[in-house]
């Protein structure tokens, strides 16, 4: 079965310096039939203007996953971390008993756009941990980069649940599949440009829910990027 979620369907919230769309319901956004999909509960797309930010604030017991798109995002928190993450970096926090953090621009002149990313651990109160990876844009082109995994294989970061998620760029006749294991479900969240996934034609924003399928195809892309969340039911 496919489900399509529309980008322009998607929660809306603009405070003047943020400005995100959110495919679950977060903060003041609520939709019933749009809670999260399995484990993945949070796919927020952010952009905030020049030196503005998140500010200190709180986690528990939350796999969260920053995937920058564009800009400088600069990032403190309660363990000591901190650093600067540009295109083609990801990020994974291990909320765990609990940690502090916060994410501003880095720039005084010019935007930041990512993707924040949350999913249920399937572990609870272990000590929170930090990780962050770079992906080259050529590690993703016409093929599927694993980039966060349950065991940290291929080089992607570490998260503490059954779920993997996969990044590719696309373009032209570039075609991709794959295949979903028994028991496996997934989420397509096209980042930019347009792809066809299983035959259904997304742009960017733009997502697809797929249960009780064997295989996920990407085909008839332009200039794509492109999520693909595989996940249990």
């Amino acid at each position: 079965m496919l489900q399509v979620r529309k980008s322009e369907e998607r929660g809306l919230a603009n405070h003047g310096w943020l400005n995100s769309r959110h495919t679950f319901s977060f903060g003041h956004y609520h939709d019933p039939k749009h809670t999260g999909f399995g484990p993945l509960l949070v796919i927020n797309e952010d952009k905030v203007t020049p030196a503005q930010g998140f500010g200190t604030h709180g986690h528990r017991d939350m796999e969260i996953i920053s995937y920058v798109l564009e800009g400088e995002l600069a990032h403190k928190d309660s363990m000591g971390n901190g650093s600067v993450l540009k295109y083609g970096d990801v990020q994974r926090m291990s909320a765990g008993t609990g940690v502090r953090h916060s994410e501003f621009n880095h720039s005084e002149t010019n935007g930041v756009h990512f993707l924040q990313i949350w999913i249920q651990p399937n572990v609870t109160g272990i000590p929170p941990s930090y990780e962050e990876k770079h992906f080259a844009p050529e590690s993703k082109q016409g093929q599927l980069r694993l980039v966060a995994s349950s065991d940290g294989r291929d080089g992607s970061v570490l998260i503490h649940q059954d779920a993997a998620i996969y990044a590719t760029i696309l373009n032209g006749a570039d075609a991709l599949e794959h295949t979903l294991a028994k028991g496996r479900t997934a989420y397509v969240h096209v980042i930019r440009g347009s792809v066809s996934v299983n035959g259904v034609e997304l742009k960017g924003g733009d997502a697809l829910k797929v249960t009780d399928e064997q295989l996920v195809s990407l085909a008839r892309a332009e200039a794509a990027e492109v999520l693909v969340f595989d996940l249990p039911y």
